[in-house]
């Protein structure tokens, strides 16, 4: 992980999030960044990975494994996603605002998980620390570290990840998959509307 964020830079990056899914719920577009008025660390390209969360259930998540994009611009942009653009739920809507908690999850680059036999794999990985990245030929999903709270054990989380994919959920007792892991540094709140 490159340099800890600190309390400014996080209160910043929360304040973009949270006016870009303001933005979202509204319909409009969040107003460009001035970048040169940022600190250098949110300048610095970054990956996030934006949750939207509603009375605790998810309501929206979308972010990006690779860091080719300045931080700040990246929290917007997934902030934006995760309100209206992921598939799994209508587009967010200004009476929801007030019921919303927003997380963001900084990434390390993925690293990819070296082993031999499937049975190795559970055993490899480090619930509760590691976000896991399966791939497959062309499906390819991934689950945050903060997944292992629903799903702690292993062989749970590696099936449901296995089935995010597109995939029957023991393929990865049956094959040697691809594997990265990351890990995340992440803040949360409850924005103040």
């Amino acid at each position: 992980m490159p340099q800890k964020l600190s309390r400014d830079d996080w209160n910043t990056l929360m304040r973009i999030a949270s006016d870009s899914v303001y933005a979202a719920a509204h319909r409009r577009r969040p107003e460009p960044l001035q970048l040169e008025l940022l600190p250098e660390t949110l300048r610095q390209n970054g990956a996030v990975f934006v949750t939207l969360t509603k009375s605790g259930e998810l309501r929206g998540c979308i972010g990006s494994l690779e860091a080719w994009q300045p931080l700040a611009e990246d929290v917007q942009l997934r902030a934006y996603q995760a309100a209206v653009q992921d598939s799994r739920f209508p587009p967010l809507s200004p009476a929801e605002l007030p019921m919303i908690e927003i997380e963001i999850s900084r990434l390390t680059p993925p690293e990819p998980l070296i082993y031999d036999s499937p049975a190795d794999l559970p055993r490899l990985l480090k619930p509760h620390q590691d976000g896991v990245v399966l791939s497959d030929g062309i499906r390819r999903a991934t689950f945050l570290p903060q997944v292992w709270e629903q799903l702690p054990r292993p062989e749970e989380f590696l099936s449901h990840l296995c089935a995010k994919m597109g995939a029957r959920s023991n393929l990865w007792r049956e094959k040697v998959l691809d594997v990265q892991i990351y890990h995340v540094e992440e803040f949360k709140q409850k924005p103040e509307w």
